[in-house]
């Protein structure tokens, strides 16, 4: 079965041959958004060291299995916990200092985070691209019919849905995800109630970073060569995939990720001569959704308090 569309011939299997790619693109976008959309949740801030964060955690796996000789399912166990180590220490010392400062001294920490922790890792790392070690269990391939597909393809979307129902029994059914909620709609309120703040804000840059750690992992296993700005660009689209889904919706975060991820391999498929605008298809369906939702597909209107 042939269809046509955008000047391309394709077939039934190779459509959904980019459909599964997209899928699993997607669903790595949506690991990475969900940090930005539960920080913002809370504290009403853009977490711009959060792509940051992300490219560190390749880094701890990569140098785990390159330089330690750890295996390899013992080097992602200790980057992601290293990684969870160092959101909660990006929380202490960029933001909980000026956590009652004007808005936009909390802006300027986080963005000074972000270039701090590219450089560090420029310093640290070197700057020359690195290959990230492959994983027979994840990049072997499998065939359907005439499709092939990596088996990361498949493993990346039950990752991610696996772990959005961890989440969502974390935030809605405990005691921790009580004190997120409770701290989400009101600092002093929380405060009285016996909420301690400082450690559920914590707490909260530990579980997103988790997540984007597992999100930085794939993402090496799926695109091998690693850099220190390796975070930049896929930090931008997954916070364009919060706001896309509602920013502070966990629920709009993966379904932002997902449009974000299928919108992407699909326009390359159908209208290969856009390829070289892959990355401007982000930023116009961001200004499409600014203009016409602005809060998003799931986002709910928050009002300001005098």
């Amino acid at each position: 079965m042939k269809f046509y569309l955008g000047g391309v011939y394709m077939t039934l299997e190779l459509f959904l041959q980019h459909l599964a790619n997209g899928i699993s693109l997607g669903s790595l976008y949506a690991l990475i958004a969900i940090g930005y959309t539960m920080v913002y949740g809370i504290l009403r801030l853009i977490n711009f060291a959060h792509g940051d964060i992300f490219m560190m955690a390749v880094y701890f796996a990569f140098f785990g299995v390159v330089t330690f000789g750890m295996p390899w399912y013992v080097s992602f166990i200790v980057a992601i916990a290293l990684t969870g180590i160092l959101g909660m220490t990006v929380e202490a010392l960029a933001y909980r200092p000026i956590r009652e400062a004007p808005r936009i001294s909390i802006l300027i920490s986080a963005i000074g985070a972000s270039y701090l922790l590219e450089n560090l890792a420029i310093v640290i790392f070197g700057g020359r691209p690195k290959t990230f070690p492959q994983v027979p269990i994840f990049t072997d391939m499998v065939q359907i019919g005439n499709i092939h597909i990596q088996k990361l393809t498949f493993m990346i979307p039950a990752v991610t849905i696996a772990l959005l129902i961890v989440l969502m029994y974390l935030i809605n059914k405990t005691k921790s995800g009580m004190a997120m909620r409770a701290v989400s709609k009101d600092f002093e309120t929380a405060k009285i109630m016996g909420v301690n703040v400082n450690r559920t804000i914590s707490f909260t840059f530990g579980v997103g970073s988790l997540l984007a750690a597992v999100g930085g992992i794939m993402w090496g296993l799926k695109f091998p060569s690693i850099l220190p700005l390796m975070g930049v660009m896929p930090g931008i689209k997954c916070f364009i995939a919060a706001v896309i889904g509602g920013i502070g919706s966990v629920t709009g975060a993966v379904i932002g990720g997902f449009i974000l991820g299928i919108g992407e391999i699909l326009l390359v498929a159908f209208l290969p001569e856009l390829s070289g605008y892959r990355d401007a298809f982000s930023f116009i369906l961001l200004i499409l959704i600014l203009l016409f939702r602005p809060t998003g597909i799931m986002g709910e209107k928050i009002s300001e308090k005098v």
